[in-house]
């Protein structure tokens, strides 16, 4: 299953594609779209959509993993934000692809083993499961799209694992015991 993740900025999205299967990841593209910090909002966020939807034609993923909403406190961060989780949706709509979104501990916790992992222990643990050389650059953002996109993938697997997996036999009282 190819998986594009994105982690939404209104002036930089990072994107990161990956290949999953049987527990393995392969990268396959990462990157970012840079809106500018200085244009209007709409221009911004037209350019982010155009070029989303181009990194989907490219890489014909089958679904999109995206960041739960995180508000801190800065209200304004927040609503920019927002447009820019909008315009991910959007995109996804557009090209009918199955959409899923991830709270940031639980990325954590899927990629780097502990949910406040900080952004280097991300982007170490990223590498080292996409068998990344240090010498590739690799932007932040781009780094936390593809612990995105290897979330998705995880969790999938796992919920695929439990549900195939045997249930377990319910146990009858008075049944099987010695007397």
């Amino acid at each position: 299953m190819r998986v594009l993740g994105i982690d939404p900025g209104s002036a930089i999205t990072g994107y990161g594609v990956v290949d999953g299967s049987g527990g393995s990841f392969l990268h396959i593209a990462s990157g970012t779209i840079n809106a500018g910090k200085l244009a209007p909002g709409p221009d911004r966020l037209k350019k982010i959509h155009d070029q989303l939807l181009a990194v989907i034609d490219n890489y014909n993923p089958a679904a999109i993993s995206l960041e739960r909403n995180f508000v801190g406190e800065n209200v304004q961060s927040a609503f920019r934000l927002g447009e820019a989780r909008a315009i991910v949706m959007l995109a996804a709509a557009d090209r009918g692809l199955a959409f899923f979104e991830y709270p940031p501990n639980q990325v954590k916790l899927a990629v780097a083993a502990f949910g406040h992992a900080d952004k280097a222990q991300v982007k170490f643990m990223v590498r080292r499961a996409l068998g990344l050389d240090e010498s590739l650059a690799l932007a932040d953002d781009a780094a936390d799209a593809l612990a995105l996109a290897m979330c998705h993938l995880g969790t999938t697997r796992m919920s695929t694992i439990e549900r195939l997996a045997p249930k377990p036999r319910r146990k009858i009282p008075g049944w099987g015991s010695r007397r």
